[in-house]
């Protein structure tokens, strides 16, 4: 209880808690009362330190609802301060999760939590300056770019009971002495990223400061946030069968031990898209989920095609899928099909129905539908189990209709998760099946199989966006009464990004009424478009792992933060080259017309004198041409182009001044420039444009096409508009068939990248030919991010 006139609020200050916790506790009736009852059962009401605080905080939100006779044992403990780190604290709900309300040896707890246990700042130093001789080759290649957060990880590992703070500072030291001081290059990629702060872009992977504050583990590593293999005996959160809330089954120590035995303890995901279309930017996240924990920890990862539905998988897909995998650069550890386990499947199908937990039914969809809704069992539910069998093989050998019967999950008709509305497990499907051929006519669910397959693939971590947050009850639920082992579940935002659509519907509609020029158009947000938009995959990764795998799902992420990961990649790896879109004839009055002069153009703006792959030849003649846009009859302040009786200096070449304007009989047009240049290169002008010359005299210059992308829609979230395809924007293509390109790019090839000066970053694209490129736009130079985009 709290004291007369005190308020919780004021408690929770007492102990240390911030003011903007304990307000966000308030709002929560649940952890408000959990925090008080901790409290008094500590017995600090009228207040303790910060440190003791916090961990009473952290009982009160994560200690085991099953083991709640034993919590004010371990309170007991936090304020005697003989378990005093969070390390403790965590083996603490872990010993605690795997006892449950059964009694338990003091000295086993105390083991198993560190009690006592001193690790002395030496001891501390001796297992940091082991781990910096194992990774020291690492470390002096990436300097300060490190990742701080492996360095800790290892470091806990061997040390669990190790002061984080000291920890913290001998590795500091231990940097510092192994690198010395920080220098410019070491501060030149922070400094660029420092700009995405506002928005918590990446930056933090690769910055190391020299008296920081404690940073995060999970802010330096995004998958510590999953526990290890050997932790899937734990209680996780709880689930709503029923009217109650029930814990997450667990698995026993045995099915546990089992299942480490196969795996030797390793980590293993699986990324299980449908073959039934495109992947799009949303599986480059769940990828870097799954093959990046799998990675990270050292494991595997099946890219598993979930093909349950066998009239919409198709090779085209499959291909496709395996081809996207790839180039996203991950390597799955095996490639595996649900229809591979068909069998096993339908023989644990066999078992349910023995067990009494499935039923087959004859509902029409309709009536399935109508019977959820108002929460009512089938009629024929409660069919007898030698019954059910029959049926069930018949259906299997093709003697019952398609749609005359299903086989359901006998799961909880009442409850408040319409998940457990027994889930259908098979249907009958006379359609032969891509993989497995015409083998069966009946085929599991989605619900059924993928779970299953998990089990039986051991998987430890089944990870997937929030919208299967809802059928985690089901597929518990199934393997608990299977008697399968269980692996850990965790559900993470779906990837949302402004300007486009992301639904498989949508996309379809876009493809299949010719809004796009198929999947792989490049203004579509599909790995394939993407891909021959020019965007690399790393500037893909390193866009998701700056968002972080995060539960909130009601976010939307701007496209130019995208962009700006973008051009951050692209900055270093597309040469630059100059090409004029529109182009307006400019003639040099004073070379002569035969004359042609080789210059050398930069590819890299830091390119050095005596390095010639770092140049290309440009040739400069009588006639050069510039962007139409960088002339304008009446000059202005503002205005760095070129105008009557004005110089611009041509990049790499001369200054030159108009001296004529040539109009059309329009007498508006500008069709031609008169100008002069100047050979001594004294003039010294403020504006510098980009240009292109003939070759030879009178022969135009290298013609190419351009594809000019942009926003496929108008709206930041078009998918919340009724009439989404009216939101779609007319500008989002614009070719461009008569550009002037520098005779260098005659030779470029499809999937080659460059940055056209002034314009923007380009690819070749699949469409060019021996007389004709192509080149899409990938990105604009202008980063609005990093200038304030949120």
């Amino acid at each position: 209880m709290v004291a007369d006139g005190e308020t919780p609020l004021d408690m929770f200050l007492k102990i240390g808690l911030d003011e903007r916790t304990a307000r966000n506790t308030i709002a929560n009736n649940k952890v408000t009362s959990n925090l008080t009852a901790v409290i008094h059962e500590a017995a600090v009401t009228d207040g303790c330190s910060r440190t003791i605080g916090n961990l009473l905080y952290t009982v009160a939100t994560k200690f085991p609802a099953a083991a709640l006779v034993h919590r004010p044992t371990l309170v007991q403990y936090i304020v005697s301060l003989k378990i005093k780190t969070p390390a403790q604290l965590e083996a603490a709900f872990s010993f605690f999760t795997s006892t449950g309300s059964e009694n338990f040896q003091l000295n086993d707890f105390e083991e198993a939590c560190g009690v006592g246990v001193e690790v002395s700042a030496e001891d501390v130093e001796r297992t940091v300056n082991e781990i910096f001789e194992e990774s020291k080759n690492t470390i002096l290649e990436q300097r300060y770019r490190t990742n701080v957060g492996d360095l800790f990880g290892h470091v806990r590992r061997r040390q669990p009971w190790a002061d984080p703070k000291i920890v913290k500072q001998l590795i500091d030291a231990k940097l510092y002495e192994l690198l010395g001081a920080r220098t410019a290059a070491d501060d030149e990629k922070p400094s660029k990223k420092k700009k995405e702060k506002p928005v918590k872009v990446d930056d933090k992977v690769v910055a190391v400061e020299t008296n920081p504050a404690q940073p995060s583990e999970e802010e330096l590593n995004p998958f510590l946030i999953f526990p290890q293999p050997e932790e899937n005996f734990k209680v996780h959160t709880e689930i709503f069968f029923s009217d109650r809330p029930v814990l997450r089954p667990c698995n026993t120590k045995e099915m546990l031990e089992k299942h480490l035995k196969v795996t030797g303890g390793r980590v293993f995901t699986r990324f299980p898209p449908e073959p039934n279309g495109y992947l799009h930017i949303g599986h480059a996240k769940a990828m870097f989920v799954s093959f990046g924990l799998a990675k990270e920890r050292g494991g595997c990862c099946y890219l598993r095609f979930d093909d349950t539905n066998p009239e919409a998988e198709k090779k085209e897909y499959i291909d496709h899928i395996k081809e996207i995998v790839q180039w996203m650069g991950w390597e799955p550890f095996k490639i595996t099909y649900t229809s591979d386990y068909f069998q096993d499947l339908y023989d644990l199908a066999v078992e349910l129905i023995r067990r009494g937990q499935a039923y087959v039914d004859h509902q029409t969809s309709e009536e399935v539908k109508e019977y959820r809704e108002k929460k009512l069992n089938s009629p024929w539910r409660d069919r007898p189990i030698e019954e059910s069998l029959k049926l069930f093989n018949e259906m299997r050998r093709g003697m019952i209709e398609e749609g005359k019967a299903t086989l359901r999950m006998k799961q909880d008709m009442q409850s408040d998760n319409f998940n457990m509305y027994d889930l259908i497990a098979y249907r009958i499907k006379f359609t032969p099946h891509p993989h497995a051929g015409d083998k069966w006519c009946v085929y599991p669910s989605y619900d059924y199989a993928h779970c299953i397959v998990d089990s039986l693939e051991n998987i430890t971590h089944s990870l997937c966006t929030l919208e299967f947050e809802t059928r985690r009850a089901s597929y518990y639920w199934l393997l608990h009464v299977l008697g399968l082992y269980q692996p850990y579940v965790w559900e993470y935002s779906r990837l949302n990004v402004t300007n486009t659509v992301m639904s498989k519907r949508k996309l379809n509609r876009l493809v299949t009424e010719k809004w796009v020029d198929g999947w792989d158009d490049p203004r579509l947000m599909t790995l394939a478009g993407l891909q021959r938009r020019g965007v690399t995959s790393t500037a893909i990764n390193t866009f998701i792992r700056g968002i972080g795998i995060t539960r909130s799902d009601c976010s939307i992420i701007r496209l130019d933060r995208l962009e700006y990961h973008i051009r951050e990649e692209l900055n270093k790896t597309a040469p630059r080259m100059m090409v004029v879109l529109h182009p307006l004839k400019v003639v040099i009055t004073n070379l002569e017309g035969g004359s042609t002069m080789d210059l050398d153009a930069k590819k890299w703006p830091d390119a050095h004198e005596n390095d010639a792959s770092a140049f290309y030849k440009v040739p400069f003649s009588r006639v050069v041409y510039i962007e139409q846009s960088d002339f304008r009859m009446k000059d202005s302040k503002d205005f760095y182009g070129l105008a009557p009786g004005k110089s611009v200096l041509l990049r790499y070449a001369f200054p030159i001044k108009c001296t004529e304007v040539i109009l059309g009989d329009d007498m508006e047009t500008v069709v031609e420039i008169r100008a002069e240049y100047d050979s001594s290169k004294k003039t010294k002008p403020k504006g510098v444009l980009h240009w292109v010359a003939e070759n030879s005299p009178g022969v135009n210059p290298l013609t190419v096409e351009v594809r000019l992308f942009d926003k496929l829609f108008l709206s930041e979230n078009p998918a919340e508009l009724e009439n989404w395809l009216g939101d779609l924007n007319p500008q989002s293509k614009v070719v461009v068939p008569g550009a002037y390109a520098a005779p260098s790019l005659k030779n470029a090839a499809v999937g080659d990248t460059f940055q056209f000066e002034r314009l923007g970053y380009f690819v070749v694209d699949k469409d060019s030919t021996p007389e004709k490129l192509v080149f899409n736009r990938t990105v604009t130079l202008r980063d609005s991010y990093s200038k304030g985009g949120k």
